[in-house]
């Protein structure tokens, strides 16, 4: 698949199916997934892949005490779109099936957050996992598997540790299921580049007004 077709067709996959995605899938993504760029090219990411049942059970519990009050809230507060409700709803099922989900990998960093440090070092330091992480995902939409990022299940970090078996030297950073979809990928709509871009100060629309 064209980079481009895979960025143009690439949206949060949450409903998936059971059945099993083979492990040389996996190795081909998150090999891709890792030719992305770190920090001073220190490469310190490491990748669990969960598909032990009770491993997901346990961080399925998680992942259903953080989204309870989110989803009551959005389904107050967004009441009147559909379009939010069917986002809603969609992260109800992956909660709901999550310990049915094939395949689940959590992304981690080497080495110990630093309590109280500045912001930039925290801004820093997952920049150097994120394109890692996109990296994933694209990689999962070019081979034709779901997958959607979340963060959630991690909310108890002494938790997510305890179920991971992760000593204080690795961080956990984000939760991506994957899966055979159910349903298909298709283009996205977004807001136009022009309208969400400025030019040298913040609120120059120069795009805009040409």
């Amino acid at each position: 698949m064209e980079l481009a077709e895979a960025m143009m067709t690439q949206r949060a996959v949450r409903r998936v199916k059971p059945d099993d995605v083979d492990d040389d899938v996996l190795k081909k993504i998150l090999g891709l997934a890792i030719k992305a760029p770190s920090g001073s090219n220190q490469q310190g990411w490491e990748w669990i892949v969960v598909r032990d049942p009770k491993v997901k059970r346990a961080l399925g519990k998680q992942y259903r005490a953080a989204w309870r009050p989110y989803s009551s809230l959005g389904k107050r507060v967004k009441r009147d779109e559909p379009k939010t409700l069917r986002i809603i709803d969609a992260v109800q099922w992956q909660v709901d099936h999550f310990a049915e989900i094939p395949v689940v990998v959590v992304a981690c960093l080497r080495g110990a957050l630093i309590p109280k440090a500045p912001w930039i070092y925290r801004s820093s330091r997952y920049g150097s996992i994120y394109p890692a992480v996109q990296n994933l995902l694209l990689a999962a939409r070019a081979e034709g598997i779901g997958a959607a990022l979340t963060t959630l299940p991690l909310w108890n970090r002494v938790v997510a540790r305890r179920i991971l078996g992760l000593p204080l030297s690795v961080e956990p950073i984000a939760v991506i299921p994957l899966g055979w979809p159910i349903g298909r990928y298709g283009p996205t709509t977004r807001r136009p580049v022009e309208e969400v871009t400025s030019v040298d100060r913040y609120g120059n629309r120069a795009w805009l007004s040409r």
